[in-house]
C-alpha cells in the first residue's frame, strides 16, 4: 500500500489541542452553569470543537467533567518547612491559587453541588482528601514540635484555614481579583496569624 493510500485509510490526524481546549471549556462551563447547565453542546461551543470530537474522547458528560476536574483542580501538595506558621501560610497560598485560578469557579461549584449530586461526589472527596491530608500532616508536625498545644482541634483549625481562603475569594468582587492575587501571600499570612492566636 502506498503512503498516500495509508494516509487515506488513517484519516486526518487529530488536533492535539482539542483535548486541552475541551477540558478547559468543560471546567469553565461547569463553573459558570453548574451541573444542571453542564452540557456537551455548551462545552463544544465554548471550546470551538464539534460534538463528535468530544464523544470520540469521552463517552458522556459525566466522564468529561470528571476528567476536566481531575486535570484542572490542583490538589494540595504537602509542605514541610520545619515551621508550622510557614507551612500553613504555604497551604493557604495553595488554596488561594486554586480558587483564584482558571478553574476556581469550578472548584467553588464542586464544593456546593457535590453533596447533592452523586456524579460529582468522587471528585469532591478526592479534592477534600488532598486538602486535609496535606494540612493534617502540617498541623501534626507542629504539635510534635511543640509549636501548638497537643489538644489543638486539628479539624477545626483546618476548616477555618480552608473556609477562610475560599470565602475570601468568593467575597472579593471580580474587579478586585487581580489585586487579591497580587496580595495573596499577605492575606495568607494575616489569616494564619489570626488562626494561630
Amino acid at each position: 500500500m502506498s503512503s498516500s493510500s495509508q494516509a487515506t485509510v488513517m484519516g486526518r490526524p487529530r488536533d492535539p489541542d482539542v483535548d486541552q481546549r475541551t477540558l478547559s471549556a468543560a471546567a469553565r462551563v461547569f463553573g459558570e452553569e453548574g451541573w444542571s447547565g453542564f452540557t456537551i453542546d455548551a462545552v463544544a461551543r465554548l471550546a470551538g470543537v464539534g460534538k463528535a470530537s468530544i464523544y470520540r474522547r469521552w463517552p458522556d458528560k459525566d466522564v468529561l467533567l470528571a476528567c476536566a476536574l481531575r486535570t484542572h483542580l490542583e490538589h494540595l501538595a504537602g509542605v514541610d518547612t520545619g515551621c508550622l506558621r510557614d507551612d500553613l501560610i504555604a497551604l493557604a497560598c495553595q488554596l488561594l491559587r486554586l480558587y483564584l485560578g482558571e478553574a476556581g469557579r469550578a472548584a467553588q461549584r464542586l464544593a456546593h453541588e457535590a453533596p447533592a449530586t452523586p456524579t460529582l461526589s468522587a471528585q469532591y472527596q478526592a479534592l477534600r482528601r488532598s486538602q486535609f491530608k496535606a494540612a493534617r500532616g502540617v498541623v501534626r508536625r507542629g504539635i510534635a514540635r511543640g509549636e501548638i498545644p497537643a489538644d489543638t482541634p486539628v479539624n477545626l483549625l483546618l476548616d477555618c484555614l480552608v473556609g477562610g481562603a475560599m470565602n475570601h475569594v468568593v467575597a472579593t468582587p471580580p474587579s478586585k481579583r487581580a489585586a487579591l492575587a497580587a496580595a495573596m501571600e499577605a492575606y495568607a499570612t494575616e489569616l494564619v496569624d489570626y488562626l494561630l492566636r
